[in-house]
Order: structure tokens, then sequence, then C-alpha cells
């Protein structure tokens, strides 16, 4: 694993190649920017400078791993010079008023993203009409993914949004499947260490939503319910007060698909192995493990990468998708 190049282009019309030590490199699947540290051998950080701002890519090969910009770099004693570099998504941590009209969740992303200057390259339809909405100081991130979630309760799908070596674009998670006959993980396939766990903590058996009916001067409120699974695991409400010029039948509609969603044990699984730059947080990956009698594509929703001139390994979290 000696192809890895770290490029540093400062602006200036020219691009360096600097030594790179090691590297980690973390995707989310939701919510916030990629980010790279790296060691670089740098002896006179001084002279060599790597700017606020700059491009930093980083290539192994035919794998395009990193494309994004310096934010903060640093040194000591030894020749060992840092950088922390974030893709795209980082310029869109910034907080401002959103008054956006009633539109296709996708069309809703596209405008933030021209607002903040970042054009969307790659767009799938997601079939959800968002209703207007008024966010008043939030992160232009923030409502993106609330496009998202909405978009995923309401079409039972599912959907990424990222920033692939410079490259913004709305997936939906079908079309990011790294194929199993090209690549899978398992007992005999770069996993080394594994953690498995089915949880109830973050589902819900009985959702409540409450419309505020201004014009009646009354408060309408609206349940579903599954009594079987609260007899096993005891009520877990949900509750959401929910946009009162929404209809009665797309409340009744949000309800159905909230209990839909939330009403399922939660199954999460982190490993431990070997590296391959193909994986990465919002695709999906085959997993292989007897043991737990595993054999199913699972949604890589954290993973982190470690590379040194000796190992790459990665650590992922992942999650089933029913």
């Amino acid at each position: 694993m000696t192809g890895i190049e770290v490029l540093i282009d400062n602006r200036d019309g020219n691009i360096y190649e600097i030594p790179v030590t090691s590297l980690s490199w973390k995707t989310e699947k939701t919510g916030k920017a990629s980010e790279l540290n790296v060691n670089l051998l740098n002896s006179k950080p001084l002279e060599n400078k790597i700017v606020s701002g700059a491009i930093v890519r980083v290539i192994d090969g035919k794998h395009k791993i990193f494309y994004g910009y310096s934010f903060k770099t640093g040194f000591g004693k030894s020749n060992e010079f840092k950088v922390t570099a974030y893709d795209q998504l980082r310029y869109l941590m910034y907080n401002d008023t959103f008054v956006m009209k009633s539109m296709q969740a996708e069309e809703g992303i596209a405008q933030i993203c021209n607002q903040a200057t970042l054009k969307l390259s790659t767009t799938t339809k997601t079939g959800y009409k968002a209703p207007a909405m008024i966010e008043e100081d939030k992160k232009a991130l923030d409502v993106i993914m609330k496009y998202i979630d909405s978009a995923i309760v309401a079409t039972n799908q599912s959907f990424v949004f990222m920033d692939n070596f410079g490259a913004l674009g709305l997936h939906n998670i079908k079309d990011l499947v790294i194929p199993p006959t090209d690549f899978y993980i398992g007992e005999e396939s770069l996993l080394y260490d594994f953690d498995y766990s089915v949880s109830i903590d973050d589902s819900y058996n009985r959702i409540k939503l409450v419309l505020d009916d201004k014009k009646a001067s009354k408060r309408r409120v609206f349940i579903a319910e599954d009594s079987n699974n609260i007899a096993k695991w005891g009520q877990l409400q949900y509750y959401e007060k929910v946009d009162e010029n929404m209809t009665r039948a797309q409340v009744e509609s949000l309800l159905d698909a909230l209990l839909a969603v939330h009403n399922k044990e939660k199954k999460k699984l982190t490993l431990k192995c070997l590296g391959d730059w193909r994986v990465r947080a919002g695709k999906m990956v085959f997993i292989f493990i007897e043991k737990l009698g595993l054999k199913q594509l699972f949604l890589v929703d954290t993973c982190t990468h470690d590379w040194s001139a000796k190992v790459h390994t990665m650590d992922l979290e992942l999650k089933v998708i029913s």
C-alpha cells in the first residue's frame, strides 16, 4: 500500500505532492462533512506552507479517496506536519433563515446548495413534495437533512447526501450498493473483530401527532399504535407537533409512515476490518458472518479509515435497512 498520494494545491498555480506518514479519513451518513487528518513529512513548514483553504486531494492508485479543503495545520518538534481538511459539506455548516416554498425535496436541497454557491452534481428524484417551511437560525445542512428525513419517512426509501471526491450528490442508497460479486466483508474477507446488537432504545410503538387549528381554536390529536409491541416492550411514544396547514389525510399518512419506520427493533453491527477504499458512509456493503447468521446487505452509517505505510484498517458502524 505504497501508492498513496497527498496532493496540495495552495491555489498559486502549483500542485505539491508531500510524503505522507499516516492519515485518518472519517465519513458519516448524515449531517457532517467528511474529515481528513493527515500527517505529512515537511521539514521546512515555514517555507513549504499549506495555506488555509488549500485544496487537498488523496489518491491511491485507481481510488480517488478525498477531495477537500484545509481548515487547520500545525507542527511540533518532529518533521511531521499535520493537516485537517473537510469536504464541501463543511460549507453548509452556516446558520441562516431559510424561507422555502412547497417543492420536491431534491429541488429544496439544490436551492440551499445554490445559496451556498455549491453545485449539486447528481440528483435522484425522491418522489416527495415537501410543504412550505420557514427555518429560523438553522444550519443549512440541518435543513437539507430535514428534507431527506421527511422523504425517507414519506416514501419508505433511503437517501444519502454526500460529497464524492468533489461532486455533491443526492443518492438513493439502492444506487450505492457495492456489488457482492466484487466485494464482501466476512470472517474469510477482511474482518478481524465485530460487535452486534439489537436495541429498542430508538424505537417507538406509539406515535402521537398534534395539530393546532388556530381557525377553530382547538388542538387536534392523532394517534397510531401497535398494541402487540406495547405488550412486549412497554409503551414507547414518539411525539411531534405538525404544521397547522397539513390536511387530515396528510397527518394520518405521516402517522402511518412514522409508525412503520420506528416500530421495529434496530440492529447495529460494528466491524473492525482491513481497509478497502471503496467503503465509505452511505454505501451498502454485503456482510457474511456465519456465526451471527448474517448474509445480507448493510448500510454503512459511519466509516473511519486509518492508513500508514504498514497497515490500512477501517472501523465501520452498520445498520440494517429493511
